[in-house]
């Protein structure tokens, strides 16, 4: 038996021509507020100055997108921010300082000095190298 799978379930439906039921909310809103403030304030120059942002905050909430997300998201986090209390204490623990210092131990190795010949000091510090090597490829 087949079943049909629904796909794409993260698009909004268009609902009014172009717009998704958000976008059509926010367009309708900001222009009702700007109709409103040059219906109800006599001087049309502060009632302008009044109503564009309010335009383009309702604009930028049907339209814009920050990183792939919308608007309202950003702002929604942008808030939460700033009234959220930021007290950071950065503690060390001695845990991670114990790591450090195991983790500085294993890496200094010391190769003795004690043979004659250039060339046995070569192959003994590559024979280290190698083994050095393939240890950390193991881990």
């Amino acid at each position: 038996m087949r079943f049909q799978v629904p796909q794409f379930i993260d698009v909004e439906d268009k609902i009014f021509g172009p717009f998704t039921f958000k976008q059509a909310i926010y367009v309708a809103g900001s222009i009702g507020i700007g109709f409103v403030l040059w219906a109800v304030i006599p001087v049309k120059f502060i009632a302008l100055l009044l109503a564009a942002p309010i335009a383009a905050l309702g604009f930028a909430l049907a339209f814009y997108k920050v990183n792939n997300r919308p608007f309202i998201t950003v702002l929604e986090s942008a808030f939460s921010y700033f009234l959220s209390s930021r007290l950071y204490i950065w503690k060390k623990s001695e845990k991670e300082v114990k790591k450090k210092e195991e983790a500085k131990e294993q890496k200094v190795l010391y190769v003795p000095k004690v043979s004659e010949s250039k060339l046995k000091d070569l192959a003994w510090s590559l024979d280290i190298k190698e083994s050095i090597y393939s240890d950390e490829d193991q881990r």
